[in-house]
C-alpha cells in the first residue's frame, strides 16, 4: 500500500512540474502586458479582486484531473482585470503540493497557496473566463453569498458591493473594525469568519437554513438603505453616533440602530423608548392606543352653529374612541369666544397659531396626548361610523397613514418630471391629511427632520402640506398609505367660493402641487411614493344583506 501511493505521489509530482513549467512559459508575455496596464493605473490591482459566491454551488469544475483527491472544495467567481475569474478553494489530504489542472485554451491557471498543517493543504485554482461570457453584476446580485476579503487596507470596498447586492457578507479580514460597528450589529447581516480557517467557510455557509439567509439578506438591504447609499447618509450617521456619544443621556439604543426604519429617523429627542415609536409595536408586542386625538385645522371665521366646522365637531365627538378635540384656529380673523363653539362630551382645546400657516398644522403640541391623530380640514364631511372604522383600521397599521382621500403619482416622459393626479383610478399612492389618522410622532418628524426651506415653500403656496407629510412617512416606512372605503365626495359643498379654504378651486392650486412633488422628490434624491391596490372596506360593505347585519351601517349611506 506505502509502495502504491509513493508510486503515486511521484507520478503526480512530475505531472505537475511538468504543466507549470509550460504554464510559466506560455503565459509570461501575457503577464508582463498586464504588469504594464497596472503600473500605468488603467486596471485594478490583483488586491483589488472581488470575491463572492455563486449561489455557494460547492461543485468541481470539470477541468480538475482526479476529483477523487479532492473532498472539499469551494468554488466562487470574482472579478479580475482581466476577465472573470473561476476560483476553487481545493482541500488535498495527505499531498502537500499545488493542486494540478488541465489549462483552458482561452485562459490560463494561477496558483495561491495557503499556509496549513502539514497534512492538510489548501490552495486556490484560479481560471480566468472571457469577460463577455458573464456578466458580473448579475453574478453579484444572484449570489447569496459574497466572500470580502481583506483589500490594499484592512478593509474592502467589495464589502459595500455586496451590502448593495443584497448578498451576505462573508468577512475574511481579522481585525477589521467593521463600518459603525459601534452601533450596528453586523452579526444580523453578515458571516465573520477567521481568515486562517479559509477551509472552514463551505461547512459554515452550508450550515445557514433559508430562513436566516433570508432575514440576513433582508438585513443587508436594510443597512445599505439606511446608513451605506449615499456619502450624506454616511456623514449624517457619523455625526449622530458623535451626538448619542455626547448627549449620552437621550441616546439611541442599538436595538433603534438595528431595526427598520433605523437611528436616522428614530429622533432620541422625541423618546429613547423604543415603545414609543410606531414602528416597533408588533415587535415588542405593544398595542396601539385605544383613543385618538382630532386635530381639524380651520382657517375660515366660525359663521354660526350651522358651519361646516361645528356639524364635523359634533361628528367626531360622538366617537367612543374620541378622547379630544384639538382646534387650530389659523383664520385672520379673531378668536371666537368659549360660548360660540358647541357643546361636546369630550374635552375641546382651541390654539391660536403664532405664525398661522400651513406647516404649522403639524407642529407637535403637547396638548395632544394620545398617540393616535385624526387630521381634519375644516370642510371635511365625516359621520361617526366612518371615524370609528377607521380607526379600527389604523389600529393595525399604526405607522401608516389611514384615510379617505387618496390621491396617485406618476412620471411624466415627455416632459421628464414627476405628476400628480386626483383622477379616481385602480391605484394610489398619497392619502391626504384632510381626512386621516396617523401617529403624533409624524408631527415631531415632520417639524425637525424637513428641511426649513420645504416647510418654507409649503408657507409660501400655502399649499402641499399634504402631499409632503406623505413623502415623509412613505421614506420612513417604504411602505403605502391605507385607503378606507370608497367615498368621492369628503368635502363640504358649503363652504362659499370666496373662503380662504376653498383653495382647491383654484386654478394654480393643481400646477403649484405638481411643483412640490419634483421639488419633494429633488430632496430626497428618489421618489418614495408607493403604489397601492388595496382598499379596506367594512365586513358585509354594500352586501345584498339585511342593514341589522352590519356594524358601520351609515357608511353605506352617504
Amino acid at each position: 500500500m506505502r509502495t502504491t501511493r509513493d508510486s503515486t505521489r511521484k507520478s503526480v509530482m512530475n505531472f505537475i512540474l511538468k504543466t507549470r513549467a509550460k504554464h510559466i512559459r506560455d503565459s509570461e508575455r501575457s503577464r508582463q502586458a498586464v504588469l504594464k496596464e497596472s503600473q500605468s493605473g488603467s486596471v485594478r490591482s490583483t488586491d483589488d479582486v472581488n470575491l463572492f459566491v455563486e449561489q455557494m454551488v460547492f461543485l468541481l469544475p470539470p477541468f480538475v484531473m482526479f476529483p477523487s483527491f479532492f473532498p472539499s472544495h469551494l468554488c466562487f467567481i470574482c472579478n479580475h482585470r482581466l476577465g472573470l475569474l473561476l476560483v476553487c478553494v481545493v482541500c488535498v489530504p495527505l499531498f502537500v503540493f499545488p493542486v494540478f489542472a488541465s489549462v483552458p485554451s482561452d485562459g490560463f491557471l494561477d496558483f495561491l497557496c495557503f499556509g496549513l498543517s502539514a497534512s492538510l493543504f489548501g490552495s486556490l485554482l484560479i481560471w480566468i473566463l472571457p469577460p463577455n461570457q458573464f456578466d458580473y453584476q448579475e453574478l453579484l446580485h444572484n449570489s447569496s453569498f459574497c466572500l470580502v476579503p481583506r483589500g490594499r487596507r484592512l478593509g474592502s470596498f467589495r464589502f459595500l458591493e455586496a451590502l448593495q447586492a443584497a448578498c451576505i457578507p462573508v468577512i475574511l479580514s481579522n481585525g477589521w473594525e467593521l463600518p459603525f460597528s459601534e452601533v450596528i450589529d453586523w452579526r444580523k447581516a453578515a458571516i465573520i469568519g477567521d481568515e486562517r480557517l479559509l477551509l472552514q467557510v463551505p461547512s459554515i455557509t452550508r450550515s445557514v437554513g433559508r430562513d436566516r439567509i433570508l432575514a440576513l439578506r433582508q438585513q443587508t438591504q436594510f443597512l445599505w438603505d439606511a446608513y451605506f447609499s449615499s456619502v450624506a447618509k454616511i456623514v449624517l450617521t457619523t455625526l449622530e453616533i458623535i451626538q448619542d456619544r455626547v448627549d449620552s443621556h437621550v441616546s439611541r439604543s442599538r436595538f433603534l440602530w438595528n431595526s427598520l426604519p433605523g437611528g436616522l429617523y428614530a429622533i432620541p429627542q422625541y423618546s429613547t423608548d423604543p415603545a414609543q415609536f410606531p414602528f416597533y409595536y408588533a415587535i415588542l408586542g405593544k398595542s396601539p392606543s385605544q383613543q385618538f386625538t382630532a386635530v381639524i385645522h380651520t382657517v375660515t371665521p366660525l359663521q354660526s352653529q350651522i358651519s361646516p366646522v361645528v356639524k364635523l365637531i359634533i361628528a367626531v365627538a360622538k366617537s367612543k374612541f374620541c378622547a379630544q378635540i384639538v382646534v387650530l384656529w389659523n383664520c385672520d380673523k379673531p378668536l371666537p369666544p368659549r360660548n360660540k363653539w358647541p357643546s361636546t362630551s369630550v374635552p375641546l382645546t382651541v390654539i391660536e397659531g403664532q405664525t398661522k400657516t400651513m406647516s404649522s398644522r403639524f407642529f407637535p403640541h403637547d396638548v395632544i396626548l394620545s398617540d393616535a391623530v385624526l387630521s381634519l380640514d375644516e370642510d371635511s364631511v365625516l359621520s361617526t361610523n366612518e371615524v370609528d372604522f377607521a380607526f379600527i383600521v389604523w389600529q393595525s397599521f399604526p405607522e401608516r397613514i389611514v384615510g379617505y382621500p387618496a390621491r396617485s403619482h406618476y412620471w411624466d416622459s415627455s416632459r421628464s418630471r414627476w405628476g400628480y393626479t386626483s383622477k379616481w383610478t385602480n391605484d394610489y399612492s398619497m392619502v391626504l391629511t384632510g381626512a386621516a389618522f396617523y401617529h403624533r410622532y409624524y408631527h415631531y418628524l415632520f417639524t425637525h427632520h424637513v428641511p426649513a426651506s420645504l416647510l418654507t415653500m409649503v408657507d409660501r403656496m400655502a399649499n402641499c402640506e399634504d402631499i409632503l407629510m406623505n413623502f415623509l412617512v412613505s421614506a420612513v416606512t417604504k411602505q403605502p398609505p391605507i385607503k378606507v372605503t370608497q367615498k368621492k365626495q369628503y368635502k363640504e359643498t358649503m363652504m362659499t367660493q370666496g373662503s380662504k379654504a376653498s383653495r382647491w378651486a383654484d386654478p394654480d392650486h393643481f400646477a403649484q402641487r405638481q411643483t412640490c412633488m419634483n421639488a419633494f422628490s429633488h430632496w430626497l434624491g428618489f421618489m418614495p411614493l408607493v403604489h397601492s391596490q388595496m382598499r379596506l372596506d367594512p365586513v358585509l360593505f354594500r352586501d345584498q344583506v339585511s342593514i341589522l347585519r352590519k356594524k358601520y351601517r351609515d357608511i353605506e349611506r352617504l
